[in-house]
């Protein structure tokens, strides 16, 4: 690796922050880039969602350490939020994200406002080297393109981490992984809303008195629908309408209730159960949307030929990896679930739940492209099972590879309890998103539970790894 530039890392998130505070305890130079305005960007737009997982597994080690160091520009008064407290996310950014990056080590490292157009290479000497150049190209440097306010800023680098996550990269509403005939006018014209919207809070206006159709079935559907189901309860002229691209099966669709061993996601299924039982949700079974058809209300246009008409869409529908700024590299992606090969097999859902996936770190995730990694959220593709823990430790084993630690990033553990587990549904167990991130996400709007959740363990100290769910928590993955 060439020590003369920085390793770039995309995205200020938990795990692009985790990266870089990795990569300074190793004494790497780092720059991040965020296209946000702020650090955790992302997992503020879904501020008002509370996380499953406790604050004592959503801390990355490295990032802790940095955030407890005393130096002679910062007093390292940062106090560590309650470990039983269950955060929403907008307290994951502002209790933890935001000091983070306001860290005097991290902070003049972070350019926000740089949003990343494309990633190619090029040889120092600034000969051009694209997909096609095999000569010397292991020698050569990256260049990372971004749009900023003040107009395009080309950056080198020596490698890159990928961390952006899949939140703005939603699933269409349409089968077959396709966009609806009219779908893209139906979201450009405002009917079609983002994956997890505030009905009780800052969407409230927008929602209520309104006939809201959700589709998904996972526990970003769930969210949306608890939240609406209380909506109508204050509006009653609110119509809540469930649609699910399967028949209905309760026990999958409302999970363990009060025997699930995380009370905040057994409240979950137990709320949303309620409403559907009261008639303040209707469910609607196979919801295969064909079309969409835009006037003073929007036409849901069914592949049985029925037809339905709503004023609003939430799409809970998961999320995919946005590849296109990597079409000059060489990438080994898996083809199912659009993950880096050797990953793909080992979280494919239908095989296996965020508790089954084996640890994983650098070879695991190394393409051909030497010095380049996809991490996070965006790792797992179209895979809804991701944790944070797993992202935490996927970079604490490429810091270390890129330092030249090859011992330590072969080093990989990832401990879980029994029920750290999830799945696209209800009925499985789920540690919370996202790309964000992020993760079926699992924020809940329930109250705070007082208890230890799943999907992590403290941080073994021969790896310096950490913890946490982020099933949802930056980014958050929706059931289908």
């Amino acid at each position: 690796m060439n020590q003369t530039y920085p390793v770039v890392v995309i995205g200020a998130g938990p795990i692009g922050l985790a990266a870089a505070a990795h990569l300074i305890e190793r004494h790497q130079d780092v720059r991040v880039l965020e296209a946000g305005a702020t650090a955790g960007a992302a997992m503020s737009a879904w501020g008002h969602i509370k996380l499953f997982s406790t604050w004592r597994y959503n801390i990355d080690a490295a990032s802790r350490r940095l955030l407890e160091t005393l130096t002679d520009t910062y007093a390292g008064d940062w106090e560590a939020p309650r470990e039983t407290r269950l955060p929403t996310g907008s307290d994951m950014v502002a209790e933890y994200l935001a000091p983070l990056a306001s860290h005097p080590a991290l902070a003049p490292r972070i350019s926000y406002g740089h949003r990343v157009a494309k990633v190619t290479r090029i040889q120092p000497d600034g000969r051009g080297v694209d997909k096609t150049s095999s000569k010397n190209r292991e020698d050569s440097l990256f260049l990372v393109r971004t749009e900023t306010a003040a107009g395009t800023e080309d950056v080198l680098a020596s490698a890159v981490i990928d961390a952006s996550g899949t939140w703005n990269m939603p699933n269409p509403v349409g089968r077959s992984g396709l966009e609806a005939i009219g779908e893209a006018e139906a979201r450009a014209a405002g009917f079609i809303t983002s994956p997890l919207p505030d009905p009780l809070g800052a969407d409230q206006d927008s929602f209520a008195g309104k006939t809201v159709l959700v589709l998904g079935a996972g526990h970003s559907a769930a969210n949306t629908l608890i939240s609406l189901g209380r909506l109508r309860q204050q509006h009653p002229d609110t119509t809540v309408l469930w649609g699910l691209r399967g028949a209905a099966n309760p026990v999958r669709l409302y999970g363990g209730g009060a025997a699930d061993e995380l009370p905040a996601r057994g409240q979950l299924g137990t709320s949303l159960r309620r409403f559907v039982e009261n008639g303040d949700i209707t469910i609607l079974e196979n919801v295969s949307v064909t079309a969409l058809e835009t006037g003073d209300r929007l036409t849901v246009v069914l592949a049985d030929g029925r037809s339905l008409v709503v004023d609003l869409v939430v799409p809970a529908t998961g999320f995919r990896p946005d590849l296109a700024i990597l079409s000059e590299l060489r990438l080994d992606m898996d083809q199912i679930v659009e993950a880096p090969r050797e990953l793909g097999p080992l979280i494919d859902p239908e095989f296996h739940s965020c508790g089954t996936v084996t640890a994983h770190g650098e070879r695991i995730l190394a393409h051909p492209e030497t010095d380049f990694y996809i991490v996070g959220m965006k790792s797992y593709g179209r895979a809804p099972t991701f944790l944070m823990a797993t992202g935490y430790e996927q970079v604490r084993s490429i810091a270390a590879s890129l330092a030249g630690d090859r011992a330590a990033a072969d080093v990989v553990e990832l401990e879980l309890p029994e029920t750290g587990v999830c799945s696209t549904d209800l009925g499985g167990s789920c540690d919370l998103p996202a790309a964000g991130e992020p993760a079926a996400s699992c924020g809940t709007p329930e109250p705070e539970a007082e208890s230890e959740s799943c999907c992590g363990t403290p941080e073994p100290a021969t790896i310096g790894f950490a913890t946490g769910t982020l099933h949802g928590h930056a980014e958050l993955a929706s059931g289908k």
